[in-house]
């Protein structure tokens, strides 16, 4: 799994001009799905997410998690994080995950965030053509791959 980690002060997501998902203060996780992906990658994505300590502490040191302010995560399917541009200027996105294995991991993954996280995790929905807008807080920008947690 290949993740975006925003920090924001609000995002939300809107579909054919209606605003489907929205939070406040917290984080927008960009999702991308490949074939191999599986419980070990959720749970310890999932870990990770809710522990970074990318919120500001009373000294102004970013020392806090999502968790320890109380706050919300949005959590947005996003295929294209899975490109490889290595070769020619259209990117390939053979590494995606198909809707058939990509949306059962995807739905765990919210599912589990979820729980980590003690409240519900709004989404955007799998497939569609979704805008997407945020304050991004700092800016503070995470990029996070399973497959590279070395």
């Amino acid at each position: 799994m290949r993740v975006v980690i925003q920090r924001v002060s609000e995002a939300s997501v809107t579909i054919e001009g209606e605003v489907y998902s929205s939070i406040g203060c917290g984080l927008l996780v960009l999702v991308g799905i490949c074939e191999q992906d599986g419980d070990e990658d959720i749970e310890w994505l999932c870990n990770k997410i809710v522990n970074l300590r990318v919120f500001a502490d009373e000294n102004d040191v970013m020392n806090l998690s999502v968790k320890d302010i109380n706050g919300e995560i949005l959590a947005v399917s996003q295929f294209t994080l899975m490109a490889m541009t290595k070769r020619g200027n259209r990117p390939s996105y053979i590494n995606a995950a198909s809707p058939e294995i990509a949306i059962p991991v995807y739905e765990r993954f919210v599912k589990t965030l979820s729980d980590k996280l003690g409240r519900n995790i709004p989404t955007g929905v799998f497939g569609a053509d979704m805008k997407v807008a945020l304050i991004n807080d700092g800016p503070v920008t995470i990029c996070i791959d399973t497959k590279n947690r070395e």
